[in-house]
């Protein structure tokens, strides 16, 4: 059946497409902007292992923690909006013989003060795109998806880019869903700027994977607009995922910051 656990299959390419989104235990899509299970969960099952501790600091819904309790993962979650920890504690109700409970809490993405450093597994996140959606509606201020302006939020964001690298520990990985946006008519390419941060803070990339958009709410507006403003609309998102190398290890051949000068 589609969207069941059954039709479930690890993905080996770097373009994924989940036409219909994974339906199986507490996973829904009424959390807007949350993404499908199918993506935290083959990282999880390519990156880590059974009792590893898997963090999502911008874990809004909980989609991340469903699948880290699913697979035997000790999951952590934060999130800077207590109505995202209301929804996620939630959905994190079901029962079975799973080994761990996630835990999870209010913090900022700015400043995991909680985590102690090299103490992460693994990190999966999907950060808001700017403004699009504003999940607090303005009433926290320090809320990213508050953020006016491209340079002020990649800015922002780059404090949390620079704590994934302090908590994460060596040789393992921080997979991030991000995609891009439009101003005045031309291409923002958001994803970019914060791979270009990423590379900055002394991560490595390791896999650029194209996500299908599909089922998007706003696609139906958008499609209105095309012949009449004259662009292409974007349907696709970015899953990077990035290693934190090994201290003294050679890095010669995989060395970014030339690229950017």
């Amino acid at each position: 059946m589609s969207g069941c656990l059954n039709s479930f299959k690890k993905e080996i390419t770097t373009v994924w497409s989940f036409p219909e989104r994974g339906k199986w235990k507490t996973h829904n899509s009424r959390y807007r902007g949350n993404f499908a299970p199918q993506i935290p969960r083959n990282i999880i099952l390519r990156y880590s292992e059974e009792g590893d501790t898997v963090l999502d600091p911008m874990m809004g819904g909980g989609t991340t923690l469903i699948e880290a309790k699913m697979l035997n993962r000790r999951g952590i979650g934060y999130d800077i909006n207590p109505e995202a920890i209301r929804i996620t504690r939630g959905s994190l109700g079901f029962e079975g013989n799973y080994k761990y409970e996630p835990e999870i809490g209010v913090e900022d993405v700015r400043n995991l003060k909680e985590i102690n450093d090299e103490s992460i597994d693994l990190i999966i996140t999907h950060p808001p795109y700017l403004n699009i959606i504003k999940y607090s509606h303005g009433r926290i201020k320090e809320d990213l998806s508050n953020i006016q302006g491209v340079k002020k939020f990649v800015n922002e964001f780059s404090k949390g880019i620079r704590e994934f690298y302090r908590v994460l520990k060596e040789n393992s990985y921080c997979a991030i869903l991000i995609g891009d946006t439009r101003k005045a008519r031309h291409y923002i390419p958001l994803a970019y700027y914060i791979m270009k941060k990423f590379l900055e803070t002394g991560f490595i990339l390791k896999e650029d994977i194209i996500k299908v958009q599909h089922n998007c709410s706003s696609t139906p507006y958008w499609e209105r607009k095309v012949e009449k403003y004259n662009f292409y609309m974007i349907m696709h998102e970015h899953l990077f995922v990035f290693r934190k190398p090994c201290k003294g290890e050679d890095l010669s051949r995989v060395r970014y910051s030339t690229y950017f000068d």
